[in-house]
C-alpha cells in the first residue's frame, strides 16, 4: 500500500508529508482547496507527464516522494530485484520519486536509482490505479472493459503468456518479412550471380596462370631480341682469351705474396663464374624458340582473361579468387532461404502455442463473465438504478491481449433494448456504473491501492452511503483513498483527510479526528450554516459508521 507521501513546492503546496494507512481514507475539503492538488502529485510520481506549472512560484524544483509497502507484491518485489531497484536492507520498501525542475525538465528515481519514466510507470502500475473525474470515460474504451474483466477473473498469469507469445510472434513475423523482401531483392542479383560464375566456370582459368600467360607472351613476342643480346653475351665471354692467358702467366710467377695469391684465385673464379654463364646463356638460347602459333593462342587466352577482367572492374590477377567470392556470396543467399524456412516453423510452433494459451485464457474469462455481469449488476441496483443490468459481450479478435473482444453492454430501462455502455447510460447514470465496475473488479484484484476522485459524484442521501459502504468494505481488503463530497461517504472513511487553504492561500492537508471530524462532515452537510441540527445530523452519521 502507499505508506507516505510527501510534496514540496509543488503548485500551491509548500510542503506536505502525508501519513497513510490501510483501509478506506476519505478526502474532503471545501471547492478549491486544491483536492486535486494531491491527485496531481500522485499522477506526476505515478509517471505522468510534467509540466512546468507545477513548479511552485518563486521556486527551482518541485519534488514528490512515494513510500510503498510491497508485502505481499511478490511480483513487483522481484522485477526490482531483476532490474536492480530494490534495497537489500528494506526489501519490503520501494521509495518512488520525481522532480521537475523550472525549465519543464524532470526526472524519477526508484530507491534513490535514476529511471526513466517507462520503468517508473511499469513498477507503479501494479501499485495504484487512480481513477480521476474523467476517467469514467477511458471504460468506453473495449481493452479497459476487457483488463477490469481479467482483475476479476484473476487472468494476469494467463494474459501474461499470452502478450508474450503474441509479441514474439509479431517479432518474428516482421523478422521472416525483411528476409523475404532481402531475398526477393536479391533473386535478380542470385541469377547474375550464376552467370558470372558459368562465366568463370568456362574461361577456367588456373590458379598463377595469368602470371605464367603474361611471362611466356613477353618471351614468345621479343624472342629475336633476347636471342640477339644472349648471342652478344656469349660471344663477349669468348673473347677473353687475352685473360685467360695472364691467368696462365699468373701461375707462373713463383711468389707466395698473398696479394698475388688473392689475385690469381679471384681471377681463377671470375673466369669460372664466367664459363658457367656461358653455358647458362647457351641452354637459354637453345630454349628460345620463336613460335607464332603458340604465341596467337597465348595472345587468345590472355584476351579472354582481360576482357572477363575488364567486365568485373578487377586487374585481371584477382580474376581466379573471383569464382570463390561470388560462389561464397550464393551461398550465403541459400543460407538466408534456409533461415527463411526455419523463421517460418518457429512462427508456426509460436503460434499453435499461442492459439492453445489464448483458448485457456478466453475460457477463464468466459466463465467470470456470468459472475462478474451479476456482481456488476447487483451492486448497480443498489445506487439507485433499481432496473439497470449489465453484461459482457465476446466477439471473435486476434491480439495481443488473446483471442476475444470485449464490450459491457447496459440496460438502464428494460423497455428499450440494451447497448453500449457509452451510447446507454447519462452521465449520472455512467458515473455509478463505472463505480460498480470498479468496486467489483477491485474485490478480486491484487492491486494494493485505489484512488477515487469523486467517485460519489452525482449521488446523495441513502445511494451516497451505499457508495461509502461499498468503498469501506471495498478498503477491508485494498487500499482505498477516495476524495468525496459526499458527507455520508466521508463518515463511512476509516481515516479522514481535511485539504484546505492556508491564509497564504497555501494548500495544506492534515488528518481529522473526533471533534474536528464531526466539525467537517457538518461543514459539507450544511456548508457555511452549521447549526446543532446539523451536528447532531453529523455526529448521528459518524455514528452508524
Amino acid at each position: 500500500m502507499l505508506k507516505h507521501l510527501t510534496v514540496q513546492d509543488f503548485a500551491l503546496v509548500a510542503r506536505l508529508d502525508l501519513d497513510l494507512a490501510a483501509g478506506l481514507t476519505v478526502i474532503t475539503g471545501e471547492s478549491g482547496a486544491g483536492k486535486s492538488i494531491l491527485l496531481s502529485a500522485l499522477s506526476l510520481v505515478l509517471g505522468e507527464r510534467a509540466s512546468t506549472d507545477l513548479v511552485r512560484p518563486g521556486t527551482t524544483r518541485a519534488d514528490v516522494h512515494a513510500e510503498f509497502d510491497l508485502r505481499g507484491q511478490d511480483t513487483i518485489a522481484a522485477t526490482l530485484k531483476t532490474l536492480e531497484l530494490h534495497d537489500p536492507d528494506q526489501p519490503e520498501l520501494c521509495l518512488v520519486r520525481r522532480t521537475v525542475g523550472a525549465d519543464g525538465r524532470s526526472r524519477a528515481f526508484v530507491n534513490g536509482a535514476p529511471v526513466t519514466l517507462q520503468v517508473l510507470r511499469n513498477i507503479t502500475e501494479g501499485l495504484v490505479d487512480l481513477h480521476g473525474q474523467h476517467d469514467n470515460l477511458r471504460l468506453a474504451d473495449r481493452n479497459v472493459q476487457l483488463a477490469l474483466l481479467d482483475d476479476f477473473a484473476g487472468t494476469e498469469g494467463e494474459r501474461t503468456k499470452v502478450g508474450k507469445l503474441f509479441r514474439s510472434i509479431k517479432a518474428k513475423q516482421q523478422e521472416a518479412q525483411a528476409l523475404r523482401t532481402l531475398l526477393s531483392r536479391d533473386a535478380d542479383r542470385a541469377e547474375l550471380l550464376r552467370y558470372q560464375l558459368e562465366e568463370l566456370d568456362a574461361l577456367g582459368l588456373n590458379p598463377g596462370e595469368f602470371e605464367r600467360l603474361e611471362a611466356e607472351q613477353k618471351r614468345l613476342s621479343r624472342v629475336d631480341t633476347y636471342l640477339a643480346i644472349t648471342q652478344a653475351g656469349m660471344d663477349g665471354i669468348d673473347e677473353l682469351d687475352a685473360l685467360r692467358s695472364v691467368a696462365r702467366k699468373l701461375e707462373d710467377i713463383d711468389d707466395s705474396h698473398t696479394s698475388l695469391a688473392s689475385a690469381r684465385q679471384t681471377l681463377h673464379d671470375a673466369l669460372g663464374l664466367l664459363d658457367d654463364a656461358h653455358a647458362e646463356l647457351r641452354r637459354y638460347a637453345e630454349a628460345l624458340e620463336s613460335d607464332p602459333q603458340r604465341l596467337q593462342t597465348v595472345d587468345e587466352r590472355l584476351g579472354e582473361i582481360h576482357a572477363l577482367a575488364r567486365k568485373h572492374h578487377i586487374p585481371p590477377a584477382e580474376l581466379a579468387g573471383l569464382g570463390e567470392r561470388l560462389a561464397s556470396e550464393l551461398e550465403g543467399m541459400a543460407a538466408d532461404s534456409s533461415a527463411l524456412d526455419a523463421l517460418t516453423k518457429e512462427i508456426d510452433t509460436l503460434t499453435a502455442e499461442y492459439d492453445d494459451a489464448a483458448k485457456k485464457l478466453s475460457s477463464k474469462r468466459k466463465r467470470a463473465a456470468g459472475k462478474f455481469d451479476k456482481e456488476v449488476t447487483a451492486t448497480i441496483r443498489k445506487l439507485a438504478l433499481p432496473k439497470a443490468s449489465l453484461e459482457g459481450r465476446f466477439e471473435s479478435a486476434r491480439g495481443e491481449t488473446g483471442i476475444d473482444a470485449f464490450e459491457f453492454w447496459v440496460t438502464t430501462n428494460p423497455k428499450y433494448p440494451a447497448g453500449p455502455l457509452q451510447k446507454i447510460a447519462s452521465g449520472g447514470e455512467l458515473a455509478r456504473i463505472s463505480l460498480a465496475i470498479q468496486v467489483t473488479a477491485a474485490r478480486t484484484s491484487h492491486l494494493p491501492c485505489l484512488i477515487l476522485d469523486e467517485a460519489d459524484v452525482g449521488v446523495g442521501g441513502t445511494t451516497a452511503d451505499t457508495v461509502g459502504r461499498m468503498l469501506r468494505d471495498l478498503g477491508a481488503h485494498t487500499q482505498v483513498l477516495c476524495v468525496t463530497h459526499a458527507p455520508q461517504v466521508a463518515a463511512l472513511g476509516d481515516h479522514h483527510l481535511l485539504v484546505r487553504k492556508t491564509e497564504d492561500q497555501d494548500t495544506e492537508i492534515r488528518a481529522l479526528h473526533s471533534e474536528d471530524r464531526l466539525a467537517e462532515v457538518a461543514r459539507m452537510l450544511a456548508g457555511a450554516d452549521v447549526t446543532q441540527k446539523t451536528r447532531d445530523y453529523a455526529a448521528a452519521l459518524l455514528a452508524e459508521a
